[in-house]
């Protein structure tokens, strides 16, 4: 196919212009990458600034990097020269198509915006929900990560946390520390009592008011079982709980007290001559 002077100079044209296009597009691209992480940077240290709460923190950041990224593709593709009613009807249908392949995420997404409008639990609270306990590490737009006591990280989609119960142990400064004590029924109910008070005022930590309970909580098979309640400041609570535990056998064993056993007595039968 032969070209004339005039349609090679159009063609030429044509290519330059397109070249130049892709060009620009390059460098905006390049360019807009890294303003967008400095916009990013920017909000991240104002709220550190600011002492924004580190959930919220975790969930806007990801979300601020994604809007500005989606922009910055709408101005590269508006400068190869697509039209603006062609993205939109584009993004319009690919976001339908992603809605319906992508419905849980999205469910996730709704979630993680429900706890950040509701607050039920913040980053570095201990809790309990979707069958885990642990420390809430993060709480990003689809998923919120635990740490449990054992130093394992736990990943629960949003929407299951939104729609479940969850327990915060952390909401409160003080917790009731909930123990029971078994003694034999020949034991002197008001010892056991006694011997009971002094362990609990044996801990620096147990909190006066409200003050320590000690009753008869119900008849056991072998023996009382003696309900002890005390409050405690929250960091406190499993300290308290392990040593409670421990002086209180001992000092059950230094006064006397028996703590019952479960046993089986056998009787047999039959001639025993033989």
């Amino acid at each position: 196919m032969n070209l004339d002077g005039s349609e090679l100079q159009n063609l030429y044209a044509l290519v330059l212009a397109s070249g130049w296009k892709l060009l620009w597009s390059i460098v905006v691209l390049i360019v807009g990458k890294r303003l967008v992480q400095y916009l990013v940077n920017v909000v991240g240290g104002s709220m550190d600034k600011h002492h924004v709460d580190e959930s919220l923190h975790t969930f806007l950041i990801p979300a601020i990097r994604l809007s500005l990224y989606v922009i910055l593709g709408i101005i590269i593709a508006s400068m190869l020269g697509v039209e603006m009613a062609s993205v939109i009807a584009l993004l319009a249908s690919a976001g339908l198509a992603v809605g319906l392949a992508l419905q849980g995420s999205l469910a996730n997404l709704a979630g993680g915006v429900l706890i950040m409008a509701l607050r039920p639990f913040k980053v570095g609270d201990f809790i309990e929900a979707a069958g885990y306990s642990g420390t809430v590490e993060q709480i990003q737009i689809f998923h919120t990560y635990l740490r449990t006591p054992d130093n394992r990280r736990v990943i629960i989609p949003n929407a299951q946390l939104s729609n479940t119960s969850a327990i915060n142990y952390s909401t409160n400064a003080t917790r009731r520390l909930d123990l029971v004590f078994s003694a034999s029924f020949d034991n002197d109910i008001d010892k056991v009592k006694e011997v009971l008070g002094q362990v609990i005022q044996g801990n620096p930590f147990v909190l006066p008011d409200p003050a320590p309970q000690i009753v008869i909580g119900e008849y056991g098979d072998h023996g009382l079982n003696y309900f002890v309640r005390v409050w405690v400041n929250r960091s406190n609570y499993w300290p308290v709980r392990f040593d409670i535990l421990e002086r209180a056998k001992t000092a059950f064993d230094q006064a006397g007290i028996e703590i019952p056993f479960a046993q089986m007595d056998v009787h047999i039968k039959g001639d025993t001559s033989i």
